[in-house]
């Protein structure tokens, strides 16, 4: 590998997905613009994760194996702080870009955009049975996002180094894990990260049994908790926060209903 910085890092944390991963691989180095560099976290797979990247003989992809405990935000902060790029995009294992994302984003970016995300395609056995929006724009303000919910995915989003070297990276609170995204983009909002919304599609997220989504009760308290604490801290809070606190909390236990319902399990 050359001391030249690359355009953009991509940062995949992985555990035992090794087909998975080696799709994801080959979605980065089919991408129109090649100057990236790929940083896999691997958590100590036992799968056949550390052949799968050596096979692609890539210099610009570099294997890391780190024990994260349970906790992907220290997996993620690990190839932050590994980077060598001034934008960090994230993509997990299990995800796929389309061959133009990079080209697409960095034709948006200029000096006004701190954090640039795009929608991205649900599918399960290669069919997209939903797409998962992006944004709006205006969903992005700090308080939008508190008491409306996330509205960014880390497959489908790309930050500016310098921004996620203000906010410390990724909490990695165990409280908050699988909603540590969420928490990423409301400490980003608050720092005043000035945010860009692409309205195509350039990521396909391939759900599976063992998509982190799943855990439903985790997530739920999760988002709760992330929810409570920022909250909390809110400072000079309006005359009609409670009430929107209130319906943002029913509306999490609501999403986890409905998503205990499509999977069968019991509350």
């Amino acid at each position: 590998m050359n001391n030249r910085s690359p355009r953009v890092t991509v940062v995949i944390p992985t555990y035992n997905q090794a087909d998975f991963l080696r799709l994801c691989l080959r979605s980065i180095i089919d991408q129109s613009e090649s100057d990236w560099e790929a940083i896999v976290i691997n958590n100590f797979s036992d799968d056949d994760t550390e052949n799968v990247v050596s096979s692609f003989n890539d210099d610009r992809i570099t294997l890391i194996n780190f024990r994260n405990h349970g906790v992907i935000a220290a997996s993620r902060n690990q190839g932050i702080k590994q980077a060598r790029a001034d934008w960090i995009a994230f993509l997990d294992s299990d995800d796929i870009w389309h061959p133009d994302k990079l080209d697409r984003c960095f034709a948006e970016i200029d000096e006004t955009v701190d954090v640039i995300a795009h929608p991205l395609n649900m599918q399960r056995d290669g069919r997209t049975v939903n797409v998962y929006p992006a944004g709006p724009l205006e969903k992005t303000i700090y308080r939008e996002l508190l008491f409306e919910g996330s509205c960014l995915t880390p497959s489908a989003t790309m930050v500016r180094r310098t921004l996620l070297d203000a906010v410390d990276g990724y909490s990695e609170n165990t409280d908050y894990r699988t909603a540590e995204d969420y928490e990423l983009w409301l400490k980003l909002a608050q720092a005043g990260a000035r945010f860009k919304i692409l309205d195509t599609p350039l990521t396909d997220y391939r759900i599976h049994d063992t998509s982190a989504s799943r855990s439903v009760t985790v997530h739920r308290d999760a988002t709760l908790k992330i929810v409570s604490d920022h909250y909390s801290a809110l400072k000079d809070r309006q005359a009609e926060d409670e009430a929107r606190l209130t319906k943002r909390n029913a509306l999490i236990y609501y999403g986890a209903a409905r998503a205990f319902m499509k999977t069968g399990n019991e509350l």
